[in-house]
């Protein structure tokens, strides 16, 4: 039987690196890389065909063997940050009275600042329901074309409920092959202002976006292969390049979000931060419950209803150089050698740095003139960055993809040591607290959002400077980390095995279980839209209790596996996994509940029925969730209600003035979901829809967990 290849490109800002995967095993079988092709006349799309044909050549890789391609991409973020970007036209719709009178105001666009000193033309028309014929929205397009646009958005009041006039202008700019969105296509919360100005940035950028996905497709085609291309989402999936030209905006920062998806295929367990240490830049986000932390995305200062991983971006990574004083090392970054066009010490030969001299400069107009360099005898200079630092302390080892000459680095750093009157060991230490300093309150922040408890996490580090950062810091913490093998090629890995994603959200205040199953099937289809294969849908509904939003997230595989050849283990080997993660010996690890599918282990309780530490494993020994104070029952499903209340009760604590109820985990077949409310009424709700059309002596585990505090 021939090989089923899958193809994951990621577009970086220095390199688009392409990985070939063998579907069955998951095993790397092929890399390639080649120079991001940002001048390039078609953009980043000639590197993604190139380093596409390139991995496929150098590895024998047949058309017919592959079977997804995706592509994360820089497109949307760069053409937003450059101002590349087309003038708007905006047609404001209302019924009249005084919701037009707030909706003529409420739809009026001021040109939309990206905060760079670029803008996005905006060109306002406003239109009340009563007087929009097919000739009236003809004749506001030829208009608004006459005024200098480019591309159209419709956004009308209330639109969500009712886009029909909406669909008007819209079809009336498709007919003239004008570019165009409805405001009620991109997102359907209420939020008039919102909702129009996410819709008119995502037309801003329709014009180049669909030019390079048209570019990339064609070129994918000639090399003979057929299958949909799939485009890498900011939120962690992948949509169908024919959705992605109906809504560009939502690859707005694919290339973090490539990062997170490989660093959750590898990561074993279900809770962690995540660090992409690159040159310039460190990525910093959250995985919890298996899912990658989602907000909505910023765009120069404006909220958008764009929905991407929740990503802080430091200029703090392995090539971030240092700033020194007679007294020590004053900070580190945010410039990086590669910004200054300086190499780095530690992968420099050793003899050239003999007789070196410190100089101080600044790298760009306006930055501080303390920046290190090292001035060498032959002229050239070269500088001091956090690898230099980790190497000379022995952090990195070899075989990392930081590791370099020890010895250079402790030259160079020596060098410093001296004209501060101290040791090497001391400066190397300096810039890696330094460079933790700036981690510390970023981590501390995100622990504290999304409610991680320290006990039940781990750190996972991706990207070439992985090692330099994430070994210092998670010692300084007392965390666990991980650096996953192949992590400097992990975002192309992530774009390669990700799964369709689509997610529909809506604003229903006391929804009823006949809301929540619609919601589900208009996720259910968008996914299907976007290019999943039915039968792998999956879909997790939340409730934010203060805003009464509903979000229905859907995820599912372009096609259907028919085998999982991944190795199961058994309730042994199992057993052991679960007292590394909860760091205590197998003999103090309990099995409490197994089904077909999961193994559900716990720590010591100091008396029978009391909370404990508790590990839900799957048969393939991927730790689905971890708990530090939880309980566990199995029961039928037509029982599962009883101990649900049971938990709710038993497990409240009324220690503040708010009742903090545990959090739930069902085991229904193959699957666990989480669901968490602060009223039981809405919680057997979400929990009934998922439940109700089980048998009735189908087997469920409930698990309830309390929050530990870190």
């Amino acid at each position: 039987m021939s090989r089923r290849v899958r193809m994951g490109i990621d577009v970086g800002g220095t390199y688009t690196k392409a990985v070939a995967i063998d579907d069955a095993t998951h095993e790397v079988i092929g890399k390639a890389e080649v120079k991001t092709t940002h001048d390039d006349p078609r953009g980043v799309a000639a590197g993604v065909v190139r380093s596409f044909q390139n991995c496929m050549k150098l590895n024998n890789i047949k058309p017919e063997e592959v079977i997804f391609v995706a592509h994360s991409t820089t497109q949307a973020t760069n053409a937003l940050i450059e101002g590349d970007v087309a003038t708007v036209g905006v047609v404001g719709i209302s019924k009249g009275g005084l919701e037009g009178f707030l909706a003529k105001r409420q739809s009026k666009l001021d040109d939309i600042d990206l905060g760079n000193g670029k803008k996005i033309k905006i060109i306002n028309e406003f239109v009340k329901t009563k007087n929009l014929t097919k000739e009236v929205a003809n004749k506001i397009v030829d208009d608004l074309k006459s005024k200098g646009a480019q591309v159209i958005v419709s956004s009308m009041a209330f639109g969500v409920d009712d886009n029909g006039p909406e669909k008007l202008i819209y079809e009336a700019a498709a007919e003239k092959g004008i570019p165009t969105t409805m405001a009620s296509d991109i997102t359907k919360l209420y939020g008039l202002t919102r909702r129009t100005r996410t819709a008119a940035i995502n037309a801003s950028i329709l014009p180049k976006m669909m030019d390079t996905a048209n570019s990339t497709e064609m070129s994918i085609r000639e090399v003979g292969v057929n299958v949909p291309l799939m485009i890498m989402r900011g939120d962690g999936g992948v949509m169908e390049i024919n959705e992605m030209k109906k809504r560009p905006v939502l690859t707005m920062l694919s290339g973090p979000a490539a990062s997170v998806m490989g660093a959750l295929l590898y990561l074993r367990a279900s809770n962690g931060i995540y660090f992409e240490v690159g040159g310039t830049t460190t990525n910093i986000g959250v995985i919890k419950n298996g899912r990658p932390a989602i907000d909505y995305a910023v765009v120069g200062g404006h909220p958008t209803f764009v929905s991407s991983l929740d990503v802080r971006v430091l200029g703090d990574a392995g090539g971030s150089m240092i700033r020194a004083n007679k007294n020590g090392v004053i900070d580190v970054g945010p410039r990086s050698a590669h910004i200054a066009g300086m190499e780095y010490s530690v992968f420099t030969d050793p003899e050239k740095i003999e007789g070196g001299k410190v100089e101080f400069f600044s790298p760009k107009p306006g930055d501080p003139d303390d920046y290190v360099a090292i001035r060498l005898t032959n002229g050239e200079r070269i500088t001091i960055t956090n690898t230099c630092a980790a190497n000379a302390l022995g952090i990195t080892k070899p075989g990392d993809f930081s590791y370099g000459n020890v010895e250079s680095a402790r030259k160079a750093i020596k060098i410093l040591a001296d004209y501060c009157g101290t040791t090497v060991d001391d400066i190397a230490t300096q810039i890696m607290d330094k460079a933790i300093d700036k981690i510390k309150p970023v981590f501390e922040s995100l622990v504290e959002k999304y409610k991680l408890e320290k006990e039940q996490m781990s750190l996972v580090g991706v990207g070439g400077g992985a090692a330099v950062l994430i070994i210092y810091f998670a010692k300084k913490m007392g965390i666990r980390y991980s650096i996953p093998e192949n992590s400097e090629v992990i975002s192309s890995i992530g774009v390669a095995l990700s799964m369709v994603r689509d997610v529909v959200e809506r604003i229903i205040p006391s929804p009823t279980k006949e809301d929540i199953r619609c919601i589900k099937a208009e996720a259910f289809n968008k996914a299907i839209e976007s290019g999943a294969s039915p039968e792998t849908v999956e879909i997790h509904i939340e409730i934010d209790q203060n805003t009464s939003k509903v979000t229905a997230i859907a995820t599912g595989s372009t096609e259907v596996k028919t085998t999982d050849l991944l190795k199961e283990c058994d309730e042994e080997e199992a057993r052991q996994l679960a007292a590394e993660d909860m760091q205590i010996s197998k003999d103090e690890t309990t099995l409490l509940e197994k089904t077909d599918y999961f193994y559900v282990f716990g720590g010591k309780a100091q008396k029978p029925g009391q909370s404990m530490p508790i590990r839900i494993l799957d048969k393939k020994g991927f730790i689905r969730v971890q708990r530090g104070s939880a309980r566990a029952e199995k029961v039928k499903a037509s029982d599962y209600l009883s101990v649900v209340e049971k938990f709710w009760e038993e497990m409240a604590d009324y220690q503040s003035e708010l009742i903090a109820r545990p959090d739930f985990y069902l085991c229904i077949g193959a699957r666990v979901m989480d669901f968490s409310a602060i009223d039981l009424e809405q919680l057997e709700l979400l929990m009934d829809i998922e439940v109700s059309d089980l048998d009735p002596d189908s087997e469920i585990i409930v698990v309830g967990a309390n929050m530990t505090v870190m």
